[in-house]
């Protein structure tokens, strides 16, 4: 079923979106809005399992369009895979990648995939999860210091890919004549990195975003943990790490701009000599250009915050042999840095913000106030410990007197509390213990 739909210059198809697809890798295509760039090049890119591409030119002439299953050459036989880029971008990709179509042998595109070649392909993509644990197997037997990571086959199943990681050279010629003998395809081993395969099995980062690695990043720096000194990062290893188990790739994204801010900024071993006492460097805000000094040299004690101006002009004066009367720039009286406790404001930080338990009081008042629990006792004491005018009416009202006879209560005694039971029965006698 063929249908189109046009919403804010996405072209919504039967065969995904024209602008990005659902692939690891995948790239923008913010010239799919110009069809005259369509017919600038016969290349194509083609992607296969995870994060293997290839580029290929349609010699043909076939009418090829994102989303389409084509059959490409290789070595031997064909492999399947889907059109993800045309136009003038894939020659943008092409340099980005630093592939020149004069220098290297380009592959052709043979046709679009028919049915059989799917059939075909289908089953290839099945035996691959079985391949991988016995490879697995058959390389814990051999005591190869070596993990297979994945195993991706060609799209007519002649030939399977093993992708390694090793720390070490590992010598896997005996290894691949007993694949070859055990699967019946041919051989082909590829050592991958701990951030390849992170990108080819794909996940969330804790960002939220879903990996670099398997998005838009190919070429992988090292990273080493000056870039979190840099920036003030606290050295965690396990706050510092990705997924792969190896430092997170994003840190070195904006050290080259805390490295040329940190350069209009004094040293850190640099001490502030003051009439008030030594200061020494405690923390750097960079892009606000805020120094924290402290009178202790290991942790934060009356901790005094200055701009970068102030520092350098107290740095100036020591060198002088001046000491200013204090820190903070004079006139202001008060710390650069205005403290604000906004973390903490509902309580979202307390992890024991739930085990506190709900009194019942709200719930006593609704039911019967304060006449009940305990508070049933109350009466009862006083009625134990009553003054002989209390008993004179007691007796009367035993006698048949009528309400109201009796001893009357001093006018300074405060009243009792009425119970539930006295509630109820108002006019019921009240009997000596």
């Amino acid at each position: 079923m063929d249908f189109r739909l046009d919403i804010g210059g996405y072209g919504i198809t039967s065969k995904g979106c024209r602008k990005t697809t659902d692939k690891k890798l995948s790239v923008h295509d913010w010239m799919s809005d110009l069809p005259e760039t369509e017919q600038e090049t016969d290349f194509v890119e083609v992607q296969f399992k995870n994060t293997r591409k290839g580029y290929f030119l349609n010699s043909t002439k076939i009418p090829l369009e994102k989303g389409d299953m084509v059959a490409v050459e290789a070595s031997p036989g064909h492999d399947i895979g889907e059109v993800t880029l045309t136009g003038r971008l894939v020659l943008l990709q092409m340099k980005r990648n630093n592939l020149d179509p004069a220098k290297m042998e380009i592959r052709r595109v043979y046709r679009k995939a028919k049915e059989s070649d799917l059939e075909k392909y289908r089953e290839a993509k099945a035996r691959e999860q079985d391949t991988m644990i016995k490879a697995r197997r058959i390389a814990e037997e051999m005591k190869l210091d070596m993990k297979i990571g994945d195993v991706e086959y060609q799209g007519d199943g002649n030939k399977a890919i093993f992708y390694y990681i090793a720390n070490e050279r590992v010598d896997f010629r005996q290894l691949i004549k007993v694949f070859a003998e055990t699967f019946r395809v041919r051989i082909e081993m590829k050592q991958i990195g701990a951030r390849q395969e992170a990108g080819r099995i794909g996940g969330i980062g804790p960002c939220g975003r879903e990996l670099c690695c398997s998005k838009w990043m190919k070429n992988f720096c090292s990273v080493s943990t000056s870039a979190a000194r840099y920036q003030d990062i606290s050295l965690n290893p396990q706050k510092l790490a990705g997924q792969c188990a190896k430092l997170k790739c994003c840190m070195n994204f904006e050290v080259d701009a805390y490295v040329e801010a940190l350069k209009k900024m004094p040293s850190k071993e640099i001490r502030l000599e003051t009439q008030e006492g030594t200061y020494y460097h405690f923390k750097t805000d960079v892009f606000k250009e805020l120094i924290s000094y402290s009178t202790d040299p290991k942790f934060g004690a009356n901790v005094v915050t200055i701009p970068a101006w102030r520092a350098k002009e107290i740095i100036a004066m020591n060198k002088q042999g001046e000491k200013p009367d204090t820190l903070l720039v004079p006139g202001s009286g008060k710390s650069e840095a205005k403290e604000v406790d906004y973390e903490n404001v509902v309580g979202q930080d307390s992890l024991t913000r739930f085990d506190k338990k709900k009194g019942g009081k709200g719930r006593s008042k609704k039911r019967g106030g304060k006449g009940n629990g305990n508070n049933n006792n109350k009466p009862q004491a006083n009625n134990a410990q009553a003054a002989p005018g209390n008993k004179a009416n007691s007796n009367a009202n035993a006698a048949g007197k009528p309400k109201g006879q009796g001893s009357r209560p001093r006018q300074n005694a405060p009243k009792k509390p009425k119970t539930n039971a006295d509630k109820q029965q108002p006019d019921a006698p009240k009997k000596e213990n």
